[in-house]
């Protein structure tokens, strides 16, 4: 594969190592859910696409869409989608577009076109990079499962589109000023690492691992499938994230909210959740492609 020696210098030039969240840590979560749960076929495809730097390990490479999104600037309205305030509906047609009007723009087009790239896999003449199909669909299926997806210029994910998905309702989370989708980009994430998991995201994925094997074992064959003999589905992830969004993100929250322990309590099994179906569904989406 000798078209990914430069891509592979181009990525380690862009990969910087200081930022975290969902931003960093909720996708490697995510990532790192699906990897371990691939098929053989899925697993050795992943490994051969994946840059021999990674070393077979597709979490370290699952932020990288947000730190090209500068050099593909293309690519930015693919990490979100606009949804009409207070609707707490998706709908593909209404929903599914950027600032131009050109649908399929937004991360559920997004998750649904590199997906079908990479079911050319077994195409030797294939016309697209499949490395980076990879990595963009990796990385969005992470982004589809956030709560709060809506962005214009700054990097996230599912939300209302005149307050761009919580990036203008200033809060307090404790005693740290912050907006209210980075509440739910870092802010719940990391307090949950650092409050019960000793400030480490390797035990904070093994218990959602835990709760996908016993809490939540009877819904995950439900998350995994999709209808119709679909390889994936985005259209029904990204209407469960604008319905997490009307009912736990924005619910009770305005501009100069102090959000202390009742909210981070409260929302953390959400995010939780939506961490393990991302992962879950991921890995479903990568075994059906490869099978």
């Amino acid at each position: 594969m000798k078209s990914l020696r430069p891509f592979a210098l181009v990525l380690l030039f862009v990969l910087p190592v200081t930022v975290r969240g969902w931003g960093v840590d909720g996708h490697f979560a995510t990532c790192k859910i699906a990897q371990g749960r691939l098929s053989q076929a899925a697993a050795d495809a992943v490994n051969q696409l994946l840059p021999q730097y990674a070393k077979g390990d597709l979490a370290s490479l699952c932020s990288w869409a947000d730190h090209v999104k500068f050099r593909y600037h293309w690519s930015s309205a693919l990490h979100y989608i606009d949804t009409p305030d207070n609707l707490c509906t998706y709908q593909s047609t209404r929903d599914c577009k950027d600032a131009d009007g050109v649908m399929g723009r937004c991360v559920a087009g997004a998750v649904r076109n590199y997906t079908s790239q990479l079911l050319e896999y077994s195409n030797q003449t294939s016309q697209y990079n499949l490395t980076e199909s990879l990595l963009f669909l990796s990385h969005f299926m992470g982004d589809i499962h956030q709560v709060l997806i809506r962005i214009s210029c700054l990097p996230l994910h599912v939300g209302f589109t005149s307050d761009r998905g919580g990036n203008t309702i200033e809060v307090r989370w404790f005693t740290r000023k912050a907006v209210l989708h980075h509440v739910w980009d870092d802010s719940i994430i990391e307090s949950a690492e650092d409050r019960f998991y000793d400030s480490n995201v390797e035990n904070y994925i093994d218990a959602i691992q835990s709760n996908i094997t016993n809490e939540w074992a009877d819904q995950v064959e439900r998350w995994e499938n999709c209808s119709g003999n679909q390889t994936t589905c985005p259209n029904i992830y990204a209407s469960e994230g604008i319905k997490a969004a009307c009912n736990w993100a924005y619910k009770g929250v305005a501009n100069d909210s102090v959000l202390k322990d009742e909210y981070f309590l409260s929302r953390l099994p959400i995010v939780n959740m939506r961490l393990a179906q991302g992962g879950v569904r991921l890995a479903a989406t990568l075994n059906r492609i490869f099978e």
